[in-house]
C-alpha cells in the first residue's frame, strides 16, 4: 500500500505524462539529443526518505542547477564578504546569459551566467587546477554519492560556449576573474556537465532544506548561515525571468537548468527534484514547473502561507500539587513538599522552539507566582532550537536566576555553547541538566526537603515501627516481626533483586535508597528509608523488576515462610499489611492519574 505522498506524486506524474509542450535545448548540440518523453519526479523528506516516480534514476547534466551549490561552496569556504565583493545578489531583469554587469562592474547575482562564472573563478583562485575536483566532490556530498560527468556534453559546451567566453573576458577586464580565464571556463563547462538524476536533485535540495545536513548521509555539508543566503538568491533569481511568477505561484526557493532539471527546497520540510527536458521560453522545464505548482498548491507549501499555533509548544504546565517524582517519600517529607508545591513550576515543551514559541514560553514564565524558586523546562519532545530561540532562552535563564530562581533543563542538555556564548557565565547550568524529567523533579524535591526539613536526617536509621507497610501494628507485633527478619547490607551500585528470580521474601528499608528498574534500565520507582520493596512476592511467584542500591543500604529481609508463620499467630496482621500495601498502590495510582489529567487538559 502506497503512502499518501507517493500517491500524490503518482497522480502528478500520470496527469502530466502526456504533456510534451516546449522543446529541448538546442544551443548546446549535445543537449538537443535529449528524449522529450523522459519524465521523473523525486521528493526527499528531512528524515531521508525518498519518493520516486518515472525516470527518477535517468542521468542528465546538472547545467545551471550547479550554480546554487557552487555559490554555497564559495560562501562556505571564502566567506560572504569576499564573495559579495565580486558578485551581487540582486535580480538582473535580463536573460540569464546577458553580457552585462552592474554599475559597479559586478555580476548581478550568482544564478546568471556572469555570476556563476565569477563564482567558479573564486574557487579556481583558491584551488587552481584542483578546482573542478573540489566542486565535483562537494556536489557529490550534496547528492550523497559520487556523481559522474558527461564528457560529450562537456566537449559540446566547450565548443559552443563563445557567449560565456565573452562574459568571462568582460569579467576579467574588471578584475572579477583570476588571470587563467581559460581554466575558469573549462571548470565551469565541466561543472555544468556533471550527471545527476531527479533522485539526486531531491537529496541535494533536501540538504538545503535541512540546514545543510544531508538527510540521507547525515553529513553537514554547509552551515545554516550559508544555506539561508543560498536559498535567498534562489528565491529571487533561481528561475531566470520566471522568478517572480514562480515565487507567486509556487513559493519555494528553486533553481532550474537547461538540461531539464528543477530543484525546489522548502526549508525544514522537503527537497524536490524533477526531470523533463522540454523547456519553455524562459529555459525552464515545462513539466517540472507544473509538478511543483501542483504539489505546492495541493499541500499548501508556499513559504509565505505557512502558519502555526505557538500555544501548542507547551504540552503541559503544572506544579508539584498532586505530582511527585518516582521516589517514594516518608510522610514528613511528603508534607513538606505539599506545603511548598507553589515554589515549583514544570513546563513540558514540544516541537521546534522558534523565536515565536520561545517568546510565548517566556511570557508564560513571567506570570509565575511570586513564590517560584524552581523552573523545570522539559525539552525531551523538542525537535530543535533556532538561534533566535536560543538568544531568548539565554535571556530568560539570566533573568530567572537573577531573581533567585533555579532554571532546570531535562530531556535535552543545554550548554553555554547552545546559547551562542551570550552571557553564559553560569555556575548552576552545568549541574542542572537532567536526562529525564523524573530525575529533575526528584532533584527539586530533594533540594526543597534539604531546605525545610532541618530536623530530618537522611542518614538516620528508620526503625521497623516507622515502616509504611507496618502502620497500625502493635509494639508486640513489630517486635515479633523483627525477630523473624534477617539483616542485610548492600553497597551503593549493588543489585539486590533480579527480575525473573523466584519471589521468596520481601524487604524493609532501614537506611539508604534503592531503585526499582525494568531490565531495560527504566526506573519504575525509587524508595527511601521507611519504605518496603519486593512486597509483590505476596502476590507473584517471580520477581517482575530489578532492585538496585542507589546508596549504601541496610534493610531487613522477611521470608514468605516466616511471614506465613507470623500471620498464623497474628491473623489480623495479614489484613493490616495488605491494606497498607493497597493504600501505597492507591497513592501511586492517584499520582499517575493526576499527571494524565494535566496532560489531557493542557493546550
Amino acid at each position: 500500500m502506497n503512502t499518501p505522498l507517493q500517491k500524490l506524486l503518482e497522480n502528478c506524474y500520470d496527469d502530466l505524462l502526456g504533456d510534451l509542450s516546449g522543446k529541448v535545448a538546442d544551443y548546446i548540440p549535445e543537449l538537443s539529443k535529449s528524449d522529450p518523453k523522459r519524465f521523473g519526479i523525486s521528493l526527499t523528506t528531512l528524515d531521508g526518505h525518498i519518493y520516486d516516480i518515472g525516470d527518477s534514476q535517468f542521468p542528465f547534466t546538472i547545467q545551471s542547477i550547479s550554480k546554487a551549490f557552487v555559490f554555497s561552496m564559495a560562501l562556505e569556504n571564502l566567506g560572504s564578504n569576499h564573495v559579495e565583493s565580486v558578485i551581487g545578489v540582486e535580480p538582473s531583469g535580463e536573460a540569464f546569459n546577458a553580457i552585462r554587469l552592474t554599475a559597479d562592474n559586478r555580476p548581478f547575482n550568482p544564478m546568471v551566467n556572469a555570476g556563476a562564472i565569477a563564482c567558479t573563478g573564486l574557487i579556481v583562485a583558491t584551488e587552481g587546477k584542483k578546482a573542478f575536483d573540489k566542486i565535483h566532490e562537494t556536489l557529490s556530498r550534496f547528492a550523497g554519492r559520487k556523481l559522474g560527468v558527461d564528457e560529450e556534453v562537456y566537449r559540446s559546451e566547450s565548443l559552443t560556449g563563445d557567449r560565456n567566453r565573452a562574459i568571462a573576458w568582460l569579467l576579467r577586464n574588471y578584475s572579477r576573474l583570476p588571470e587563467n580565464v581559460d581554466l575558469v571556463l573549462d571548470v565551469y563547462f565541466k561543472q555544468c556537465s556533471i550527471l545527476v538524476t531527479s533522485h539526486d536533485l531531491s537529496v541535494m535540495a533536501a540538504t538545503l532544506a535541512n540546514s545543510g545536513i544531508n538527510p540521507v548521509t547525515g553529513e553537514q555539508i554547509i552551515s545554516p548561515y550559508v544555506v539561508a543566503r543560498t536559498l535567498s538568491v534562489m528565491t529571487s533569481s533561481g528561475m531566470y525571468d520566471y522568478a517572480g511568477q514562480w515565487l507567486y505561484k509556487v513559493g519555494m526557493p528553486a533553481k532550474s537548468g537547461v538540461g531539464g532539471g528543477i530543484i525546489a527546497s522548502l526549508p525544514a520540510t522537503l527537497g524536490l527534484g524533477t526531470y523533463s527536458p522540454n523547456l519553455d521560453s524562459y529555459g525552464n522545464s515545462v513539466r517540472g514547473i507544473r509538478v511543483c505548482e501542483k504539489i505546492s498548491s495541493y499541500l499548501n507549501l508556499h513559504v509565505l502561507s505557512q502558519k502555526t499555533d505557538i500555544k501548542t509548544c507547551i504540552l503541559a504546565d503544572y506544579g508539584l500539587s498532586g505530582i511527585s517524582s518516582r521516589r517514594s517519600r516518608r510522610h514528613e517529607e511528603v508534607n513538606i513538599l505539599q506545603d511548598h508545591h507553589d515554589e515549583v513550576r514544570i513546563i513540558e515543551l514540544i516541537g521546534a522552539l522558534t523565536f515565536a514559541t520561545m517568546d510565548y514560553v517566556s511570557r508564560a514564565v513571567i506570570t509565575s507566582s511570586a513564590n517560584l524558586k524552581y523552573l523545570i523546562l522539559d525539552l525531551r519532545r523538542v525537535s530543535g532550537i533556532t538561534d533566535a530561540a536560543k538568544i531568548l532562552l539565554n535571556s530568560l535563564q539570566n533573568d530567572v536566576e537573577h531573581n533567585g530562581i533555579y532554571i532546570i533543563f531535562s530531556g535535552r542538555t543545554i550548554s553555554s555553547d547552545d546559547l551562542n556564548h551570550i552571557a553564559s557565565k553560569n555556575t548552576l547550568l552545568k549541574n542542572l541538566n537532567f536526562r529525564i524529567l523524573d530525575e529533575a523533579i526528584e532533584w527539586v524535591e530533594d533540594d526543597i526537603i534539604k531546605r525545610y526539613a532541618e530536623l530530618l536526617n537522611p542518614n538516620e536509621l528508620v526503625s521497623l515501627s516507622e515502616q509504611f507497610l507496618l502502620a497500625g501494628f502493635t509494639d508486640k507485633e513489630i517486635e515479633t516481626i523483627s525477630g523473624l527478619c534477617i539483616e542485610r547490607n548492600y553497597k551503593s551500585g549493588e543489585q539486590i533483586l533480579f527480575a525473573g528470580d523466584s519471589s521468596k521474601s520481601f524487604y524493609f528499608l532501614l537506611l539508604g535508597k534503592v531503585s526499582v528498574r525494568l531490565r531495560s534500565g527504566i526506573r519504575l520507582s525509587s524508595l527511601s528509608a521507611g519504605m518496603s520493596f519486593g512486597e509483590m512476592a505476596l502476590l507473584e511467584n517471580l520477581r517482575s523488576a530489578d532492585v538496585w542500591a542507589d546508596t549504601d543500604v541496610r534493610c531487613l529481609e522477611l521470608t514468605l515462610h516466616a511471614y506465613n508463620n507470623f500471620t498464623k499467630a497474628f491473623p489480623e496482621c495479614g489484613e493490616k499489611l495488605m491494606k497498607n500495601g493497597a493504600l501505597l498502590l492507591s497513592q501511586r495510582l492517584r499520582m499517575a492519574n493526576a499527571k494524565v489529567d494535566i496532560l489531557s487538559s493542557s493546550n
